[in-house]
């Protein structure tokens, strides 16, 4: 479709990063004002309507995205998400050392980086070892660890995307349909909440249908992706380092529009604030935790974003098993946190 818009100037790369720039400004902007986080989801004091928003989002971009697949707009059959062969082990052991990462740093890499914008230095300080970490493990010396815990795999055939079942798809739409309808009826949020909820979610449709119908052009292809922060961060980082040789794509536009827009919101509501570490240990607890995500998010699939609103939307096996794990991870870290600080990071009592 991408040749038909009439843009002579720009090819289907460098649209995606303006597409990509202004998905990840109503992405920051939505996020920064409703606080959207997984791991708020899991642990918080006000977990619970933490958790209907995320799972609010989560419904509306499911269903989105299945109408876009019905449509015929955007085809996930060679998509990653649909891998007939899953790598389980790589999987579940990169979602927990996430869920156990976004313990240590107190928030999932998306919402470090709307904080990022929001005035908070330790999560800038997150974004760029998480960066670098990732990196690392898809071309450096942590790729070795990551092939290696890639060998075991489970055939699924088909079935590794439920929407190739007519069956489990429809089964899926209905139970997010259901979702949907209770936490409208039932949980009594605030109406801020369910309209920034379901812009996250719709932004996740969108990214589908931006990269895989709307600029898509048969020339040039672009990946089809959506929101996520894993490669995104790394794209981000790398393009940030060498700008004159590497063209600014669809991950440095999304990053970019979320710190920017996470900013303009904070300063629009008086929540702008530089913040750093305290503590010695603070900063190496920071510091472990990113790295875990950067080591997790890649082996997972994604993070909390990618694999979670974005991937499971999709009605892809592994993005499930994968935040399954994540919100594992989380759980574990988070009820042993105390003694972790005290062995790990030698924390005094």
């Amino acid at each position: 479709m991408f040749e038909t818009l009439g843009i002579e100037n720009l090819n289907s790369s460098s649209a995606s990063f303006y597409f990509a720039l202004v998905l990840g400004g109503l992405f920051g902007y939505s996020a920064e004002k409703i606080k959207f986080c997984f791991r708020r989801a899991l642990i918080n004091d006000d977990r619970s309507q933490a958790l209907f928003a995320w799972l609010f989002a989560l419904a509306i971009a499911t269903l989105g995205t299945q109408a876009v697949i019905y449509k015929g707009w955007v085809s996930f059959e060679n998509h990653r998400f649909y891998s007939s062969e899953i790598p389980y082990l790589a999987i579940a052991t990169g979602g927990f050392l996430f869920g156990i990462g976004m313990i240590f740093t107190r928030g999932c890499i998306s919402r470090m980086t709307v904080l990022a914008g929001t005035g908070n230095i330790r999560a800038l300080f997150v974004i760029l070892i998480f960066a670098v970490t990732a990196h690392s493990t898809m071309k450096g010396p942590l790729s070795y660890p990551r092939l290696m815990l890639s060998e075991p795999t489970l055939y699924l055939g088909e079935f590794a995307g439920l929407a190739n079942n007519s069956i489990l798809q429809t089964v899926s739409i209905c139970i997010m349909a259901i979702i949907s309808l209770l936490i409208i009826t039932r949980a009594r949020l605030n109406l801020r909440i369910y309209v920034f909820s379901f812009i996250i979610g719709n932004l996740a449709v969108l990214g589908w249908l931006g990269t895989g119908y709307i600029l898509y052009d048969e020339f040039e292809p672009i990946e089809l992706e959506s929101l996520s922060f894993t490669r995104p961060a790394t794209d981000t980082l790398f393009w940030s380092l060498a700008s004159t040789s590497v063209s600014a794509k669809f991950g440095a536009g999304l990053i970019s529009g979320v710190i920017l827009s996470a900013f303009l919101s904070s300063l629009q509501s008086k929540r702008f604030e530089i913040k750093s570490f305290e503590t010695p240990i603070q900063t190496i607890q920071y510091i472990t935790g990113a790295m875990l995500m950067g080591f997790g998010g890649v082996l997972a699939g994604g993070c909390t974003m990618g694999a979670g609103i974005s991937g499971i939307s999709t009605l892809s096996v592994s993005a499930f098993f994968a935040i399954i794990f994540i919100g594992l991870g989380a759980k574990l870290a988070n009820r042993r946190l105390r003694l972790i600080r005290k062995l790990i990071f030698l924390e005094r009592a």
